[in-house]
């Protein structure tokens, strides 16, 4: 039986770390393996608002006689809002009640107060 000496191991060792560092950078990045299909993620709302901040928000608007927006659109998070709807900002009130809402914007669909992120025009939440 051939021996091999500890010199002649180091390549090797240093292969197979460099081998799994590799890999498990990959996998940090969301590269699939090969082999595998990548797994789809559904959007998040970006405000995470709890049910008692969605209460109040629906309350404090439906108050202020906002007109729906003139057409039917999706209201999925994640979604980009045509430039035809046109968007209100967020009450002076609300935002007081609930800093995280204060920056974005909103408008009204089939009875949802849709909220939208103003940088990038997308919709952040929807509140029946």
């Amino acid at each position: 039986m051939k021996t091999r000496s500890a010199s002649s191991m180091i390549p090797i060792a240093m292969a197979l770390a460099f081998s799994l560092a590799l890999s498990a950078a990959l996998l940090s990045l969301g590269v699939p393996a090969s082999g595998q299909t990548p797994t789809v993620v559904p959007a998040q709302p970006k405000i995470n608002l709890t049910l008692e901040q969605r209460y109040v928000i629906k309350e404090l608007i439906k108050d202020l006689n906002i007109s729906p927006a003139s057409q039917k659109i999706e209201t999925t998070v994640g979604t980009t809002v045509p430039a035809t709807i046109t968007l209100s900002p967020m009450p002076q009130l609300v935002a007081e009640k609930i800093p995280q809402v204060k920056s974005h914007l909103f408008f009204l669909e089939n009875g949802k107060i849709v909220i939208v992120d103003p940088k990038e025009n997308k919709i952040v939440d929807a509140i029946d």
